[in-house]
């Protein structure tokens, strides 16, 4: 029978899970960590002292708030380091799907029906054993479906990500490293998940992991710890593929920083493929380093962008047949309008609308969405549009909409253009090829070239050519946003 101490520390767990993340939670809190409420306190046994170290400093407050939530009060968070947790800890071998008895399992699933369905969570996924000699914390992929290649939506914010992807799968090794960057959400998970599962399916006996950057760090620490480096470096300069994802978080960290880079170097001069991702492209993460940054630039970098309406439309339809609910166009239309920041969020909004359909046992219509996701579509306040750049900028120095659009390039026309395209970077969700076909259906590259000029005049203090007379470039962005906020 389930103790009321039971239920309280599942309450608890969850909480801790919809904090730190499902990823982060199944990595520290899963198999090797225990949480039990002692004497007043809570009570977190951890199998070794570099767990304990890194719990304390980067876990601590979560814990403490987690408590407020769950339990209504504050508790004393204590650690303590138990040797049997270490000699349980199984292996990372990828369990049978539906094996809720693994250690951990039940906090796991807990966690797991917390938030929205996760779109870009990151397992460890190895089709290798993991050596026994250096324990590590665990995430398998026995709970959940790897996202494949076939099942992403391709549009022109990530059309050439997606086609590298698939480009690399055909020839591992032919150009790497393979990064892809852009903001969260937008599927560079989903793209690493499905190079991991295309390439797998590909080459039967391909030795490929596939693991996030905190896991690689992690690992890497407690092998320097405990005096396990020989087996760790085995493990991943021995592999054909390697993927990493959230390659911004070696920012920073100097030993692990090192370690990545000859690891780089062992599988580069092997003819191996790697694959990374992270929010930003590597030339804009200074902390990793100019040598890592040289290596990872040398390869192939694509950037995904926030999906355009239409990759909306195609996320949305693909989400609802795979939750198997019937929504109408108009329904469709409505949630890709309104919510039009990334995928995760159009998840999130599905999960909602499904679970009120369910709950009032209403069929999904219209109004019943606008109800549901009212507080969805409120919490992301009012979305700036394209327009909206359009019609400030316009106003503010005098330009007509179709000479915004033309291919004029005299300074009071293009200065402005310019200017809207980088404001439109800044304050819309649109990817780069929306800003360009909008602003004279330009190319990606001429946005990204307009953008890299803003820039470099703020830093040098330029003047542009704007309404019959002469403006700073700081003046001239404030002059819009102020627009805009009028607007």
């Amino acid at each position: 029978m389930i103790t009321d101490e039971t239920q309280t520390v599942l309450a608890l767990q969850a909480s801790l899970a919809e904090r730190v993340g499902r990823e982060r939670f199944e990595l520290w809190f899963g198999a090797n960590t225990r949480l039990a409420l002692e004497d007043g306190s809570l009570k977190v046994s951890v199998p070794s002292q570099f767990y304990q170290d890194w719990l304390r400093s980067h876990f601590r407050s979560h814990l403490e708030a987690s408590c407020l939530e769950a339990l209504g009060k504050q508790l004393d968070v204590t650690f303590h380091v138990d040797a049997q947790l270490a000699q349980a800890a199984p292996v990372a071998a990828p369990a049978k799907p539906g094996n809720s008895t693994q250690p951990g399992g039940e906090a796991t699933q807990s966690a797991r029906a917390i938030g929205q369905q996760a779109v870009e969570s990151r397992p460890v996924a190895t089709d290798t054993v993991q050596s026994a000699t250096s324990p590590q914390p665990q995430a398998t992929t026995s709970r959940r479906r790897f996202a494949s290649l076939d099942g992403f939506v391709v549009g022109s914010s990530n059309r050439v990500a997606e086609a590298s992807a698939r480009s690399i799968v055909e020839r591992l090794g032919h150009v790497s490293p393979l990064v892809i960057h852009g903001p969260t959400g937008v599927g560079k998970t989903h793209l690493l998940e499905g190079i991991w599962g295309a390439a797998k399916s590909r080459h039967a006996r391909l030795h490929a992991v596939y693991l996030s950057a905190e896991q690689f760090t992690s690992y890497f620490l407690e092998a320097l710890h405990g005096s396990g480096l020989p087996s760790f470096r085995r493990k991943y300069r021995g592999v054909e593929l390697l993927l990493i994802d959230d390659l911004q978080f070696f920012a920073g960290k100097k030993q692990t920083t090192i370690e990545l880079q000859h690891t780089i170097d062992t599988l580069q001069r092997e003819g191996r493929q790697l694959v990374f991702a992270a929010d930003r492209s590597p030339a804009e993460m200074e902390g990793l380093g100019p040598e890592l940054i040289a290596r990872l630039s040398g390869g192939l970098v694509c950037r995904v962008d926030s999906p355009d309406y239409e990759t909306r439309l195609g996320i949305v339809r693909r989400l609802a047949a795979r939750l198997e609910m019937a929504l109408p166009d108009e329904v469709v239309t409505w949630v890709a309008s309104r919510i039009s920041s990334n995928a995760r969020e159009l998840a999130g909004a599905l999960n909602r609308l499904l679970a009120t359909s369910r709950a009032y046992e209403q069929p999904i219509t219209l109004a019943l969405a606008e109800d549901a996701l009212a507080e969805t579509v409120r919490h992301a306040g009012k979305a700036v549009r394209l327009a909206d750049i359009q019609t400030a900028v316009c106003s503010a120095f005098g330009v007509e909409p179709e000479a915004l659009k033309s291919g004029r390039k005299t300074k009071n026309v293009a200065h402005p253009r310019m200017l809207a395209m980088w404001l439109a970077k800044k304050h819309t969700r649109a990817g780069l090829a929306e800003i360009g076909n909008f602003f004279g259906r330009r190319s990606h590259s001429t946005v990204i070239s307009a953008q890299k000029k803003i820039e470099l005049w703020m830093g040098a203090n330029s003047r542009l050519e704007m309404a019959d007379r002469s403006w700073s470039v700081e003046d001239a962005i404030r002059r819009v946003e102020e627009k805009l906020l009028a607007g």
